[in-house]
């Protein structure tokens, strides 16, 4: 059972939308669901789908009647950049584009379908629906990522992201240049109030904290610089969140104001460039690179 208080981020949106977002089903398992009477809007049942509901409203939704999802299936089709492998870990080098795991709007051709392509086991580790999974990259960056192939790996590095004990280290191209070269974005993010499908920097989300540090900087076409970012904290859409709340949104994303005509890009120019964790089952302290893909540089290139 979910049981949601309405925020102010989804004051006056439709109530088969928040339950889609809510419960992370289509809008079509929404609608079935509704209609089943597996929603209530403030303890009543059968309240049509385009309602809109108000910020303070509680929405039950009743898991149990949520149509069951498939399963994902290995894909070999799925081409991987496997970068290190063991009988704990997998490390995966994400190329752009990948979502990493099915969900609504992708149903398969995601990085788990090639995953469970190369290791099935990894099916039976954590979550069903996005099994090995312990953190996740957006579609449209690249880079390193640690996929757990054993359920005492998944445990553990579940347990060091939550201590914020793995280094996540990024490299993006912003557009401008950043007053201060070296800093802290300390900022909680949510919900985007006027769009939730978007986050945004808010006064009650979550606490969010990224570091940056300023290693280049252009001219033309226009000005623009290259940031490394650290991750202290994990939350959706960070880096591109928090670099977009100091004004230098990342080149090519066009979600938080970096698609500019003046420099064309493919996606957003972010790459998860170092990955560092203490491996779970030695202690191990393993450490990983992987330079920026060939999209990233060609558009950093023409910067110089």
């Amino acid at each position: 059972m979910l049981i949601e208080t309405i925020p102010a981020a989804l004051h006056e949106q439709r109530l088969d939308r928040v339950v889609a977002l809510i419960a992370d089903i289509s809008r079509a398992s929404t609608a079935m669901l509704i209609e089943l009477g597996g929603v209530t809007l403030d303890g009543v049942a059968g309240v049509p789908g385009k309602v809109k509901v108000k910020e303070g409203q509680e929405v039950t939704i009743n898991t149990s009647m949520i149509p069951e999802k498939e399963l994902p299936q290995g894909d070999a089709s799925v081409v991987l950049d496997i970068v290190y492998a063991d009988d704990d870990v997998i490390v995966v080098n994400k190329a752009p584009g990948i979502v990493v795991h099915p969900g609504a709007g992708n149903p398969n051709g995601t990085l788990v379908n090639g995953i469970l392509a190369l290791y099935p086991e990894v099916a039976s580790v954590g979550d069903q629906l996005r099994p090995g999974v312990v953190h996740r990259l957006d579609a449209g960056t690249s880079g390193l990522m640690v996929v757990a192939r054993s359920q005492v790996a998944y445990d553990s590095l579940v347990d060091a992201l939550t201590r914020r004990d793995v280094t996540r280290v990024y490299v993006a191209l912003v557009w401008g240049h950043p007053e201060v070269a070296t800093g802290l974005i300390d900022a909680p993010i949510g919900r985007d109030q006027r769009d939730p499908t978007k986050m945004a920097v808010v006064i009650d989300g979550k606490f969010a904290r990224t570091h940056y540090d300023v290693k280049k900087v252009f001219e033309l076409p226009q000005p623009c610089s290259l940031v490394e970012c650290q991750l202290e904290t994990g939350r959706t859409h960070q880096i591109r969140v928090h670099l977009d709340s100091i004004g230098h949104p990342v080149v090519g994303d066009s979600t938080y104001g970096g698609a500019r005509s003046s420099l064309s890009s493919p996606r957003p120019m972010l790459h998860a460039a170092k990955l560092s964790f203490a491996h779970p089952t030695t202690g191990e302290v393993m450490i990983f690179e992987a330079p920026v893909p060939d999209d990233m540089q060609a558009v950093v290139n023409r910067c110089e």
